[in-house]
């Protein structure tokens, strides 16, 4: 196997078997707060299907960069529905929102983390989608009207800033008010049948 590309293959393994530790090795971006919500995708990998080896269960992807190879362990239960010259996309998605509202609260920061994992069903090319959502009750501890900054201060003590693009979200937010901060991240691994042109 390349070692240069082996992370793609552990990424394509750890979703189709349905772990979540990936959120570390997503990609890093400032987050802008445009009308309170910010939406980014990137894509981690997009290739085709050159090989497959149905004795060993080994797929061999190929993009511009090289060729991965990617063993099928028995949780990809639709392995028969692969077929040579078929398209594998992997991408991840990241979206923020921060609702600027003063909440009446008594004061306490709260973190409630809920997580779906979505197959394909037994007919169709294999496919999973796991997404992870997470609300946060957050104390305001600085806002910078001029330069439209926020910074909050989440349960674990962890001060994240913000910049929001709308200034009129700002106008009536003070320090020791709370707000929702709701992360959602998904990632989603699948193999389709390209397109006749």
């Amino acid at each position: 196997m390349n070692i240069k590309y082996a992370p793609i293959a552990l990424v394509i393994a750890t979703l189709f078997a349905g772990s979540v530790a990936y959120a570390q090795s997503a990609p890093a971006k400032p987050v802008v707060i445009d009308a309170a919500v910010t939406d980014n995708i990137y894509q981690l990998y997009e290739g085709e299907v050159v090989k497959i080896d149905k004795k060993t269960r080994t797929i061999t992807f190929k993009n511009k960069e090289g060729e991965t190879k990617f063993v099928a362990g028995p949780e990809i239960t639709n392995f028969a529905q692969i077929k040579k010259g078929d398209r594998v996309n992997v991408n991840y998605e990241l979206a923020v929102a921060i609702e600027l509202i003063k909440t009446k609260s008594d004061g306490v920061r709260s973190k409630v983390e809920t997580n779906t994992v979505t197959k394909s069903k037994a007919d169709e090319k294999p496919s999973e989608t796991i997404t992870n959502k997470t609300t946060i009750i957050a104390d305001i501890v600085e806002v910078n009207r001029e330069k439209k900054l926020v910074s909050v201060k989440g349960p674990s003590g962890k001060i994240t800033t913000v910049t929001v693009k709308n200034p009129a979200l700002l106008a009536d937010v003070n320090v020791g008010e709370q707000v929702k901060v709701i992360y959602f991240d998904a990632m989603a691994a699948s193999i389709t049948t390209p397109k006749k042109k």
